[in-house]
């Protein structure tokens, strides 16, 4: 680690020890997506249902000819569901090569956090829905949930 930068260089946007991660809302929850690997954030759209699929697949959009499946995070983490409002957004992924669409309450801001602000969950339970997340990262007096999203559609494949 290299000592004689820490903290001299707040202005910069990432480092080796600093990443970037759009924060978003589910309820009072505010979770967070690596930045890399969001491709856009979209209002959203007309959803078009696809028939069979686990009740957190809400369907398919045409977003520029692409055909994109969108799964409702409220459902995928078992929340209760509330109408969308001006403030829904759709945050579109990359997992692979494939670009999925992630239905949330609100899309906060985009934070920095350092390595050591970002916390594991290896003292946590062996619960299922502990799969998707890969630590907390704590921000002033905030935790903010960071989410593996490769377990998350992962996991979800291997239900449907």
């Amino acid at each position: 680690m290299d000592m004689q930068n820490m903290g001299s260089n707040v202005e910069s946007v990432e480092s080796a020890d600093t990443s970037q991660y759009v924060v978003f809302t589910l309820g009072e929850e505010e979770y967070a997506l690596d930045i890399h690997r969001v491709v856009e954030i979209v209002t959203p759209t007309a959803i078009t249902r696809v028939p069979k699929a686990p009740n957190y697949i809400k369907g398919v959009i045409n977003l520029r000819g692409e055909i994109i499946p969108v799964m409702g995070l409220r459902e995928r983490f078992n929340l209760p569901l509330i109408e969308q409002t001006e403030d829904t957004r759709i945050i579109i992924f990359k997992v692979d090569e494939a670009s999925i669409g992630g239905i949330v309450d609100s899309v906060a801001e985009v934070i920095s956090l350092s390595k050591e602000a970002i916390e594991g969950l290896s003292n946590f339970s062996n619960d299922l829905s502990m799969d998707f997340i890969y630590g907390v990262g704590k921000i002033e007096q905030r935790i903010i949930t960071l989410l593996n999203i490769d377990k998350l559609v992962s996991s979800a494949k291997n239900e449907g």
